[in-house]
């Protein structure tokens, strides 16, 4: 039961239908995604401080160019594993750089006078400092004149410490970003960290083999990876389209595009380079209205307004367009029509959901009607390796019309576990909602043996032949995907049916990126970790000075609801600390006893007993 099964005849059937109907591939993607190749690292194998691997592409050696699609992966999904295996350094203009297939996002580089501008420094320092490292031996060793992100997704700041060391940070290092970033970032990374940091597990599969019965791509990317993580907050911010930097030389003009690819995003162009950077905003396929992993539903209309908004702003002047995934594209007709298509892209997927929503269709049926149109069905660049328009246009339905679908059946259904139960009564029994999952699995309608046989695995999770009839129908359907994401969901789940998780690793957050926080957001964390049912009628009401900082904080408990803000004329504050040391508390790497805090800290100390420690390996697809 642990070992990961064959394609069956229905799978490789599939594949084979797939591969009949691709597009045709003229060879300019694998042109773009190798031209102005300069060297890499040979495996690109980083190592982190205690000797492991924060990153490698030496699993992935099987995908290069020519090789034939294993019958256990998606051709489609094979063929953007092959380009994402491509790595190194790149030139994409003289004097701008890229270094891709160093984690999941590109990190660039563009020579100023002295220095060199970095935009989006990956997810882990030590990718970072490597991407770096090859970039200084072929161009030379030029400091670090800024870091911009663009926008507040992990993999586009993670990295920040393997270009600018702590103490450089410290004395005020130059670091932009849109409006709201920090805000976006600490309530997508923080506030729901733990849950979609579990929920990333299973996205990028992080727990799956690198094998063609495996992981073989993340559709934006390889994969993640996985190393020293911070979110240092920026020191200047770009509040409006039209602003301009001029950095060591190296003058940018900036494009806010709020609630695209990511809530606080930005698009720029490079005047002098004739170089358009999208950001996350247009990559090489349809990206996530709603992402896998969760986070707040897109705007797609907004998304395709800002392409549109780019296309005329800087287009024109453009001679390549690139982004922090991706290859770029060259050449002022090709980057009109790559912008036009993908511009055209999320208007359609946003347009036919809500007409076919106001003809009645609830999500499900929708996400079963909708086909792209043939101009952008006929492009590489608009299929489902990341974002599918299946779950797409339900992402749209859910930003309009929510959760519920009208049906007022759907208001309020039992949970899984009490639904599980009642359908296996109605099955007949275990065997006989078995015997049913058999036949269809023998049919190869894996679909319907995920959702039978899943009621009774919540029902009774050690029912070992469930589990094993569902991890074999899952591994089906990821064979089968051809969105990265997808794939990683139906393995992952298969491989925890067949092992369970792994061992607990209780912990507050992500640690890396809490530390670093500005004493407000540090507090705000803290709001969706209180247990309310512990804190009962307890109230709390005290204030804290923030050491070294011209700032101070109310803090109060009440009807078991965390509240803080700036503390007002006549609020004295309690007690005393640094920044460090609140973070050190938050995390409970700190207790209060050993703590440097002067004044009261009993009110501190009984709050700090009432938060939650999350159990990070909670079961997915079983109670």
């Amino acid at each position: 039961m642990s070992k990961p099964q064959d394609p069956t005849d229905h799978t490789i059937a599939h594949n084979k239908r797939v591969a009949e109907t691709l597009p045709q591939d003229d060879g300019s993607d694998w042109e773009n995604a190798k031209r102005g190749f300069i060297g890499t690292l040979e495996d690109a194998k980083i190592e982190n401080a205690k000797g492991r691997f924060s990153w490698t592409m030496e699993p992935f050696a099987y995908q290069a160019e020519g090789a034939e699609a294993p019958q256990s992966v998606n051709p489609s999904l094979w063929r953007q594993a092959q380009l994402n295996a491509l790595h190194g350094l790149f030139e994409v203009v003289p004097g701008l750089y890229q270094v891709r297939g160093f984690d999941l996002s590109n990190i660039t580089f563009i020579e100023g006078n002295s220095g060199v501008v970095v935009v989006d420094p990956l997810i882990s320092a030590e990718c970072a400092a490597a991407a770096l490292a090859l970039y200084r031996k072929h161009r030379g060793d030029r400091p670090v004149s800024a870091v911009i992100y663009t926008h507040s997704h992990v993999d586009h700041f993670g990295g920040i410490h393997g270009v600018l060391s702590p103490e450089e940070v410290r004395a005020g290092a130059h670091i932009i970003a849109p409006e709201g970033f920090l805000e976006e970032a600490a309530s997508e990374n923080v506030l729901v960290g733990n849950a979609m940091g579990r929920r990333a597990s299973y996205m990028y599969g992080a727990l799956l083999p690198r094998t063609a019965h495996g992981h073989v791509d993340a559709g934006l990317g390889k994969t993640v990876s996985l190393g020293s993580v911070a979110l240092v907050p920026p020191t200047d911010s770009i509040t409006k389209t039209g602003e301009t930097r001029d950095i060591d030389g190296v003058r940018i003009v900036f494009q806010m595009t709020p609630d695209t690819e990511a809530p606080a995003e930005m698009n720029f162009f490079f005047p002098d380079h004739r170089a358009l950077c999208m950001a996350e905003n247009c990559t090489a396929h349809l990206h996530n209205i709603l992402t896998p992993r969760g986070a707040l539903v897109r705007d797609a209309r907004s998304w395709s307004k800002y392409i549109d908004e780019a296309m005329h702003l800087f287009a024109g002047e453009s001679d390549v367009v690139f982004a922090s995934h991706h290859w770029p594209r060259w050449g002022k007709g090709e980057v009109v029509s790559y912008l036009t298509k993908q511009r055209d892209l999320y208007k359609f997927v946003h347009d036919q959901t809500l007409r076919l929503a106001n003809h009645g269709l609830g999500p499900k049926e929708i996400a079963e009607r909708i086909a792209l149109s043939p101009g952008l069905a006929q492009e590489w660049f608009t299929r489902d390796y990341y974002g599918t328009l299946n779950h797409n246009s339900k992402a749209v339905y859910q930003r309009y019309l929510g959760w519920f679908d009208g049906n007022p059946a759907s208001l309020h259904p039992h949970p899984r576990g009490e639904a599980g139960a009642r359908y296996v009564e109605l099955a007949g029994g275990p065997e006989r909602l078995m015997e049913n999952g058999r036949r269809a699995f023998d049919k190869g309608d894996y679909r319907w043996v995920g959702e039978l046989v899943s009621h009774l695995v919540f029902a009774d999770p050690s029912h070992t032949e469930a589990r094993s009839l569902l991890a074999n129908a899952l591994e089906q359907m990821g064979y089968q995907a051809e969105s990265g994401p997808w794939r990683s969901f139906y393995l992952t789940g298969a491989q925890e049916l067949r092992r369970g998780q792994r061992p607990s690793d209780k912990r507050p957050g992500p640690a890396g990126q809490i530390r670093e926080l500005p004493a407000d957001e540090l507090l705000g964390s803290c709001s969706t970790r209180l247990n309310a049912e512990h804190a009962g009628e307890t109230h709390l009401a005290f204030a804290i000075e923030i050491q070294g900082a011209d700032e101070s904080w109310f803090v109060e408990l009440s009807n078991g609801v965390l509240h803080h803000r700036p503390v007002r004329d006549g609020e004295t504050p309690s007690m005393s600390l640094t920044r460090e040391t609140l973070a050190g508390l938050i995390l409970g790497e700190l207790k209060v006893s050993q703590a440097e805090i002067g004044g009261n800290t009993q009110a501190l100390e009984t709050l700090l007993s009432m938060l939650d420690v999350f159990e990070f390996w909670f079961g997915v697809v079983d109670p």
